[in-house]
C-alpha cells in the first residue's frame, strides 16, 4: 500500500521534524509512505481576498501535478466529513481494501497552507476530511494525520495501541 502525503510548506521546527520521522518509521511495516513538501506560493504580509486567491492556484497547479495517478484522494479542509479514529480506520480499511482490488494500492491526503487548499483541488479529491472546527497550524496537522494513519492501521491490526 503506498501512502503519499502533499503539503503545503516545511517542517522548519526540530520537535515536528522528529515526531514526522517517528511516525514515518511506525508506519513503515505497513505502507510505503512518501511525504511531498511544495513551497507556498508567496504573498504580501497582509494580502487580500484576489492575492490569496491567485497564490491558492498557484499551489494547485503543483498539488495536482503530484497526486499520484489513480490514488484515492483526501482533501483536508475545514468543511471536510468530521470522523473519529475508529471511523477514519474503517474508511480507510474499505479504501485500502478497495484500492488492492482495483489494482491502484494509493492513497493521498493533501494538507493545504495557512489559507486553505483552492476549490479545485478539493473537487479532484474523492473525499473531503476536517481534523476538527478548531484551527490547528498545518504543520501540527501533518502531525496529526501521521498518527491517525498509524492509529487506523493499530484499530485494523486489532493491538491495543488504540486504547
Amino acid at each position: 500500500m503506498n501512502i503519499t502525503i502533499i503539503c503545503i510548506g516545511k517542517l522548519k521546527d526540530k520537535f515536528f521534524k522528529e515526531a514526522s520521522s517517528e511516525y514515518e518509521k511506525r508506519l513503515g511495516p505497513f505502507c510505503k509512505l512518501e511525504i511531498i513538501e511544495i513551497n507556498p506560493a508567496p504573498l504580501p504580509d497582509s494580502p487580500n481576498e484576489a492575492q490569496i486567491a491567485a497564490g491558492l492556484e498557484k499551489e494547485a497547479e503543483l498539488i495536482l501535478k503530484k497526486i499520484p495517478p489513480n490514488a484515492l484522494g483526501y482533501a483536508l479542509c475545514v468543511e471536510g466529513k468530521q470522523l473519529s479514529s475508529e471511523e477514519l480506520a474503517a474508511e480507510l480499511g474499505a479504501e485500502l481494501g478497495a484500492a488492492a482490488l482495483s489494482g491502484s494500492g494509493k492513497i493521498c491526503f493533501i494538507i493545504g497552507g495557512s489559507h486553505g487548499l483552492a476549490e479545485r483541488v478539493k473537487a479532484a479529491a474523492n473525499a473531503r476530511l476536517s481534523m476538527s472546527k478548531m484551527t490547528f497550524p498545518h504543520r501540527l496537522a501533518r502531525i496529526m494525520l501521521l498518527e491517525q494513519i498509524y492509529r487506523a492501521f493499530m484499530i485494523n491490526a486489532g493491538t491495543a495501541y488504540h486504547k
